[in-house]
């Protein structure tokens, strides 16, 4: 659907586009992008207030969207200033004055579409008419911000705002690039210069919080909003935002009943539950929190996020969680995120025949679920491994489901472990990496580069806490993830979806381009700033999961990204390698055999022990050995690492147990080469044989 709005846009067509966007926008409300994308048909057909109106809505939805501000002012601009700008190009150029606007709307709508090469033409164009025009370096500014060159844009528009201080367009986008630079309080300053223009502008004015919030101001970053919400019109997430700045400046108090209010409108909303349970968690108020999130459960039966955050107020395998499971599966029986709460809460209160019946009702609704099937499976090992080799191989040939056959795979390869035939074992496993090989990337080994390493500048004041999370395949980084994730911290995930950043941590060639000195660092840095917002990153808790490491990134770090610290997950590497083999990995890495796996592996590891030992960057290693599978000890090991207090997340929340420690040496004779390989990296992190 939304290349049928698309392609009208383009092509000019306002009565498909129209039409098109409206449907779009019927059917997904919430949807940004829909949003987004009727305000460029509307302001196509001429509707200029209309589509104000819309990107309005749409920023009451995601206030902190930089592109959206972006967008509305080129309408601001369109509806106030371009009379102005076509009688004063009349007069200057002599040409018609209605050309050069087209030519400058035109181009916002293609930065609005993405679409950054059809809009530099087009500015090129104007360019042509009126070189000088601010409008002009508003555009360009703009496009310089889209494509990670904010020093460049700054200058663009620095100079430009000289000339025409007063021009809308520029002030918003100078701000803008005030902001990406990370110039906080020049970002403020010129924000505040455009609300006086638009004083009524709730958007506008959470963004400016939102910058207070960014330079450690949280309280008056509140304080600016708290005026709004006494309109009725205003929004659940406004109400969620203050909520949020209020916990995030400690006033716990005055947070919950604006969470409570989005949650009324809100109800399931993940980010508002996890900020309500953080302030519960702070003011130790479990009554409150069990008679909101059953007051909330009485009108809203059906929503499991609901009946998860009910469940983690209660401490996990008491009779409590017992009784909220059970209310659960009342209201939604045989609803399998339930039932495997209630398998998970048997087996921790040690009832092994009621986990495993549960586990049996799981896999009659949901044949293959590899939570459940492995529990079956797992207490038929304990009483006859060959037995589960054949009820696994018995539940293949039932299924035609591709996916669910490769679950069943792994399983298979588990009870060959079992029944002690560790050769079948990994060479079922290796057959599936082996089917996955052509969707993965091939592993890039580590550049080695070992110094000489630039000073580290100086952390400035105002800076916000960054933490990298790194950990290679089967370190189990995303079990520490996964908790931060649960608990509501300011954990970006997104580099392992469809939505992934481009710059310097994504690009596996970024590292050697680093080393070899072909990519400017401080231009890598500000690429990662420039995208933050658009991320949704924390202002002052950045918490970025990379999919890759090389020591080579501390050349862009130490000197442009000083506040960064390193937390790195780490196991004895030869569980590592066998977790990959049997578990895959969060990177699409591929695995072509043990041997080729382990030297990458080790090259990879060798750098964890290098900055071990000399302290390359701020770092915490966590080691994930003796509390691989169990949540509370995770839970304090990022505690002790952070100096913070961090929930325990459930269980249920990191899927499937991984093999004990040690379990590696069961495939001796098996797997001894790549074992070899791997001998001394896991000597130099302190694992022997």
């Amino acid at each position: 659907m939304y290349d049928t709005v698309l392609d009208a846009l383009r092509r000019g067509a306002a009565d498909e586009a129209l039409p098109a966007a409206q449907s779009l926008v019927e059917q997904q409300p919430d949807d940004i992008r829909a949003l987004r994308l009727l305000a460029a048909a509307q302001r196509l057909s001429g509707d200029t207030d209309t589509a104000l109106a819309t990107l309005d809505s749409a920023l009451e939805r995601a206030p902190e969207d930089a592109d959206l501000h972006l967008e509305r002012a080129g309408l601001l601009l369109q509806a106030r200033d371009l009379d102005r700008a076509q009688a004063a190009l009349a007069h200057s150029v002599g040409l018609d004055p209605n050309q050069f606007p087209a030519y400058i709307i035109q181009a916002q709508l293609a930065l609005g579409r993405g679409e950054l090469d059809e809009a530099e033409r087009l500015v090129r164009t104007a360019a042509r008419i009126a070189p000088e025009h601010p409008q002009v370096s508003a555009v360009e500014g703009m496009l310089a911000l889209r494509r990670g060159r904010p020093d460049h844009a700054l200058s663009l528009l620095s100079q430009a705002s000289d000339l025409a201080p007063d021009e809308p367009m520029l002030r918003h986008a100078l701000a803008f690039a005030y902001l990406a630079k990370g110039h906080l309080a020049f970002a403020e300053q010129a924000f505040r210069g455009v609300l006086q223009t638009t004083p009524d502008s709730t958007p506008l004015r959470a963004l400016v919080a939102d910058i207070v919030r960014q330079q450690g101001r949280p309280a008056e970053a509140a304080d600016e909003l708290a005026p709004l919400l006494e309109n009725d019109a205003a929004s659940p997430a406004l109400h969620r935002l203050v909520g949020e700045l209020e916990l995030e400046a400690g006033r716990v108090d005055a947070a919950i009943p604006r969470l409570k209010h989005a949650l009324a409108w809100l109800p399931g909303d993940r980010r508002t539950l996890s900020a309500l349970l953080t302030a519960w968690n702070a003011r130790e108020d479990r009554e409150d929190a069990r008679s909101t999130l059953d007051a909330a459960l009485a009108t809203h039966p059906q929503s499991a996020d609901l009946w998860l955050a009910r469940l983690g107020v209660e401490p996990f395998a008491g009779d409590e969680a017992r009784a909220v499971i059970d209310r659960w599966l009342a209201a939604m029986p045989d609803h399998v995120p339930a039932l495997l709460a209630r398998m998970t809460l048997l087996d921790a209160a040690g009832d092994e025949a009621g986990a495993e019946r549960t586990a049996e009702r799981v896999v009659e609704l949901q044949p293959g679920q590899t939570q459940a099937e492995m529990r079956r499976i797992d207490a038929l090992m304990q009483r006859d491994p060959e037995a589960a080799a054949a009820r696994v191989s018995t539940l293949l040939e039932q299924v035609r489901d591709p996916s669910i056959a490769n679950g069943l795979r792994q399983l298979l390869g588990f009870a060959y472990d079992r029944a002690g035939r560790q050769d079948e074992a990994v060479s079922t496993w290796l057959a599936l990496h082996a089917e996955t090989a052509t969707h993965r990337q091939a592993p890039v080994p580590a550049t080695g580069y070992a110094g000489p390493w630039p000073e580290a500048a100086p952390r400035a004041p105002d800076a916000p806490v960054v933490v990298l999370m790194w950990g290679a395949p089967g370190s189990l980084i995303e079990r520490l993830t996964r908790t931060f994730e649960v608990a509501g911290g300011p954990i970006l995930a997104d580099r392992f979806s469809s939505r992934a950043p481009d710059d310097l941590f994504q690009r596996q060639e970024s590292a050697a381009a680093l080393a070899a000195g072909t990519l400017d660092g401080a231009f890598g840095i500000a690429q990662w700033r420039a995208q933050l917002q658009a991320r949704e990153a924390r202002p002052q808790f950045v918490f970025d999961w990379l999919p890759f490491w090389d020591n080579a990134y501390l050349l862009a770090l130490r000197p442009h990204l000083p506040e960064a610290g390193l937390l790195i997950a780490v196991r004895d590497p030869r569980d590592m390698l066998l977790d990959w083999l049997v578990f895959g990995a969060p990177a699409p890495l591929r695995l072509d055999s043990p041997v080729e796996a382990a030297r990458w592996l080790a090259g990879q590891l060798e750098q964890v022990a290098d900055i071990e030992s000399q302290e390359l960057v701020p770092f915490r290693s966590i080691r994930m050995d003796a509390i691989a599978d169990d949540p509370q000890a995770i839970a304090q090991a990022l505690a002790d690492a952070f100096d913070l207090r961090v929930p325990v997340a459930p269980p249920q929340a990191y899927g499937q147990s991984r093999l004990p420690a040690g379990h590696w040496q069961r495939f001796a004779g098996v797997l001894d080469e790549a074992f070899e390989v791997l001998a001394p990296v896991a000597a130099r992190l302190g694992y022997t044989a």
